[in-house]
């Protein structure tokens, strides 16, 4: 193509001619159908829902989402977040009371749990958040990051990111207990909590 063209839409606008492959695609109407994109919408959902638009495209970098999200949004029930998004959801999926407390758990490296969302603000503060792209193994406390963990010879080694009350310090020794017998083959190596 000349120097002076650019892709498809510059070369409409320039009266450059594409090369043969490069066509405009118009968009898909919204009921179009598309059902690996409808059956990936509702498997996101089913995993990670509630959950917005934005952060299905977060996940999994398709932003061609939108005719798959539109066919099947009258089989969803829709909320509003605190910040006014709209989350979707499947009908029956479960959705535990807001005061439930969550078990601690111990996650591995770039987990789904951090890295299915748009808005990560959900599961980790902003101060950490480099945490789930930086492979740091976390521990979540009530549905919030607080901590990261390793594992050296089946021995836990947890380091708080902020202050644990005494109660969530006895949980999470005790699910650090339960990683470092399953690391260990049934063993009962150490958990050490710093801080």
């Amino acid at each position: 193509r000349p120097a002076d063209c650019g892709g498809p839409r510059r070369a409409r606008a320039t009266n450059c001619s594409p090369p043969g492959w490069a066509r405009e695609i118009d968009p898909l109407p919204a009921d179009a159908s598309d059902p690996v994109g409808q059956t990936l919408v509702r498997r996101y959902l089913a995993a990670f829902g509630p959950a917005a638009s934005a952060d299905l495209r977060a996940w999994c970098g398709l932003a061609g989402l939108p005719a798959a999200v539109a066919a099947v949004r009258p089989e969803l029930v829709a909320f509003r977040d605190e910040r006014g998004r709209e989350l979707l959801d499947l009908p029956d999926a479960p959705r535990p009371d807001p005061g439930t407390p969550a078990p601690v758990r111990f996650l591995p490296a770039f987990d789904n749990a951090i890295l299915g969302y748009q808005d990560r603000s959900r599961i980790i503060d902003d101060a950490h958040r480099g945490l789930s792209v930086a492979g740091e193994r976390v521990v979540l406390v009530d549905g919030r990051v607080a901590a990261t963990w390793r594992a050296d010879g089946g021995a836990v080694t947890v380091t708080p990111l902020g202050r644990l009350s005494r109660a969530e310090r006895t949980d999470v020794a005790e699910e650090g207990r339960a990683l470092a017998r399953f690391l260990s083959g049934g063993g009962s190596p150490p958990v050490r909590i710093g801080g």
